[in-house]
């Protein structure tokens, strides 16, 4: 996927941030900290990894499906794109 390689630095970047709201959250827990605290932190990830979910969705629909050398790999890109919305849907 050479489009996650030019963007890799960004990507693992985002990655390595929500790496540490988990570790944030992990701590809250060993303190004890208030549970709408956790909640808080929790929805903070979630709301992390649905932008880094979406701007690799992004990536793969631009590349893969409106600018691919052909047809075959467009449809490729498409059938993989519907591929990977059913299991983020489940």
């Amino acid at each position: 996927m050479s489009h996650t390689s030019r963007e890799k630095a960004k990507l693992i970047a985002r990655v390595r941030r929500i790496k540490g709201q988990l570790e944030g959250i992990e701590r809250a827990l060993e303190a004890d900290a208030a549970c709408v605290e956790v909640l808080r932190q929790i929805a903070s990830v979630r709301g992390a990894v649905s932008g880094l979910t979406a701007e690799v969705m992004e990536d793969h629909l631009r590349e893969h499906v409106l600018a691919p050398s052909s047809d075959l790999e467009r449809h490729q890109g498409g059938e993989e794109m519907i591929e990977v919305i059913r299991a983020y849907m489940k």
